[in-house]
C-alpha cells in the first residue's frame, strides 16, 4: 500500500498520505513498538537476509555464539533498556554478503564436512569419529563446537549423512575412518562496502521498524542511511529513525546522533560508535510517552570521554546525544535528534524524540488502521466519514489518557470529502507532551523574622 506526505491531492494510487507540521506557538488503540533493525560483518550466518530475533531466545542459531560471548555484546546491549523505558521487542539482523568470504572445511577419510557459514567462525568445529560402543559395525559422528557436541549421528554407510545446523558433510562408501578430533579450516572473514550497505537497505525496506542502528562511523554510508528513513518516513509513510555516530550537520529529525560512549562496570569501553547499539534500542523501545532525557544507561559506570559542561553544551546545541555522569550513574543528557534549523512547519518541538515518537505513532498506527480496514471498505459518504472521525478521536483520547497529547477536543479532527470522489482530507490538530527538562527555582532567604 502507498503511503508518506502530500502537497496536493493527486496521487494515483490508494493509500494513506500524512502530513505532521507545527502550528504556531476496530476499538481505538495505540500499537505496540519497538523494533530496532542492524546490519553487521559477522563471521557467522546467514548473508544477505533479514533475520529476525526475539529478546530471550538463543543467539546462537543467528551469529553463532550464545549472548554471554563478546561476540554477542551489540545484542545484550541493544535490549538492556534503560531505567524508565523498555529495550526493543525484536531486532532485525542482517548479516553484510561481502567479498573474500571462505567456509571452513576438514576432510576424515572419504568423509568431508564443510561450515554451514563463510567466516571464521568455522574454524571452531571439529569433527569427532568413533565405533559406535553398542554396535560396532556403526560409527558416531559426532559435531562439536568450542568442546560441546552440537549433533551427533549413528551410521555405517556415509550415504546416510545428515547435514546439522553447523556443518553439510558429504561422502559415499562404507569405508568410515575414525579420528579423535579433526577441526575445521581455512574460513575466512570478507570485507564489506558501501554496495554491501545499499543491499541491506532495499532487503530492510518491506519491513516495519522504528530505529536502524549504524555502528560504522563512514561519512558516505551515514549520509546513504539518511536519505533511507527520511525517504521512508516522508513517501512510504512508516515513520522511522536512525541511531548513528560521528555525524556532523545533518539536521533531521530522522536522525539522532551519538556523541561519546560509556565505560562498563566489567572494564568494557564502548565508544560512541558502540554505544548506538543501547542508544537504538532504547529509543526503540521507549514509548511515546516515555523520554529518555536523564534516563540511566544500565551497568555504565562512566561516560566515555567525559565531557566539561562547555562541551555538553556544544554537543546539545549541536543535536547530539551526550553521555553526562554523576556518582558512577550514566545517563543522557536530552533525548534529541540532529535538528537544529526550525521553521514555521518544522519547529523546535521537531527535535525532541519524545514529540517524535507521538508524531510517528499516530502516523504509523493511523497508517496500519485505515489500510486494513477503510480503504475499499468504508462508503466516502458522511456516514463512512463519521466512521473514521470517530475512530480517530478515540484513538487520541486514549493516547491523552497516557500522557502523549494533551488539551485534545474531538473538534481538533475533521474529516472532509476531497477533490475527488474516493478521497478524504483528515485534519488533525495535537498537542505532544513532553517531559519536565528545565527546572527554574527562585529561593528567596529572610534574615528579618517575620
Amino acid at each position: 500500500m502507498a503511503g508518506g506526505t502530500w502537497t496536493s491531492q493527486n496521487k494515483k494510487i490508494p493509500g494513506v498520505y500524512i502530513n505532521t507540521v507545527s502550528k504556531g506557538t476496530s476499538a481505538p488503540s495505540v500499537g505496540d513498538k519497538g523494533v530496532v533493525a542492524i546490519a553487521k560483518s559477522l563471521n557467522w550466518g546467514a548473508p544477505g537476509v533479514i533475520q529476525e530475533y526475539i529478546p530471550g531466545q538463543d543467539t546462537t542459531p543467528l551469529i553463532g555464539y550464545d549472548i554471554t560471548s563478546n561476540a554477542a555484546l551489540f545484542l545484550r546491549e541493544m535490549c538492556k533498556g534503560s531505567d524508565v523505558t523498555n529495550g526493543p521487542i525484536k531486532i532485525l539482523l542482517y548479516r553484510f554478503t561481502g567479498t573474500g568470504f571462505v567456509k571452513a572445511s576438514a576432510t576424515v577419510g572419504a568423509l568431508t564436512a564443510t561450515a554451514k557459514y563463510a567466516g571464521t567462525r568455522g574454524n571452531d568445529i571439529t569433527i569427532v569419529i568413533a565405533a559406535n560402543a553398542d554396535d560396532p559395525t556403526k560409527y558416531d559422528i559426532e559435531t562439536v563446537v568450542d568442546g560441546a557436541v552440537v549433533h551427533t549421528q549413528t551410521l555405517d554407510d556415509l550415504d546416510n549423512l545428515v547435514s546439522n545446523a553447523w556443518v553439510d558433510f558429504s561422502g559415499t562408501g562404507t569405508t568410515i575412518t575414525t579420528t579423535a578430533g579433526t577441526a575445521l579450516t581455512g574460513g575466512v572473514d570478507g570485507t564489506f562496502a558501501l554496495s554491501d550497505y545499499s543491499d541491506f537497505l532495499t532487503a530492510l525496506e518491506p519491513y516495519t521498524f522504528d530505529i536502524v542502528c549504524n555502528d560504522i562511523v563512514d561519512a558516505s554510508i551515514t549520509t546513504a542511511l539518511a536519505s533511507f528513513v527520511e525517504r521512508v518516513s516522508e513517501n512510504i509513510g512508516k515513520k522511522c529513525q536512525a541511531v548513528v555516530a560521528g555525524a556532523t550537520a545533518l539536521n533531521s529529525e530522522w536522525v539522532i546522533n551519538v556523541n561519546n560512549g560509556v565505560k562498563l562496570a566489567d572494564g568494557t569501553a564502548l565508544t560512541n560508535a558502540n554505544a548506538t547499539w543501547w542508544v537504538a534500542g532504547a529509543e526503540a523501545g521507549a514509548r511515546y510517552n516515555q523520554s529518555l532525557t536523564y534516563a540511566q544507561y544500565p551497568g555504565a559506570v562512566a561516560a566515555n570521554p567525559k565531557k566539561t559542561n562547555d562541551q555538553v553544551v556544544a554537543a546539545v546545541e549541536a543535536g547530539d546525544i551526550v553521555f553526562i555522569d554523576d556518582f558512577d550513574i550514566v545517563k543522557i543528557c536530552t533525548d534529541i535528534n540532529t535538528l537544529t534549523t526550525y521553521t514555521p512547519t518544522k519547529g523546535q518541538e521537531f527535535s525532541k524524540n519524545r514529540v517524535m515518537r507521538v508524531l510517528n505513532q499516530i502516523c504509523n498506527d493511523v497508517y496500519e488502521h485505515f489500510s486494513r480496514f477503510f480503504i475499499g471498505k468504508v462508503d466516502n459518504n458522511d456516514s463512512g466519514r463519521a466512521l473514521m472521525k470517530g475512530w480517530i478521536v478515540g484513538y487520541l483520547k486514549e493516547m491523552e489518557a497516557n500522557n502523549g497529547i494533551q488539551n485534545f477536543e474531538p473538534d481538533d479532527v475533521t474529516v472532509v470529502q476531497g477533490n475527488a470522489i474516493d478521497s478524504v482530507i483528515v485534519n488533525i490538530a495535537i498537542m505532544p507532551v513532553d517531559s519536565v527538562e528545565k527546572i527554574y527555582c527562585s529561593i528567596t532567604v529572610s534574615i528579618i523574622a517575620a
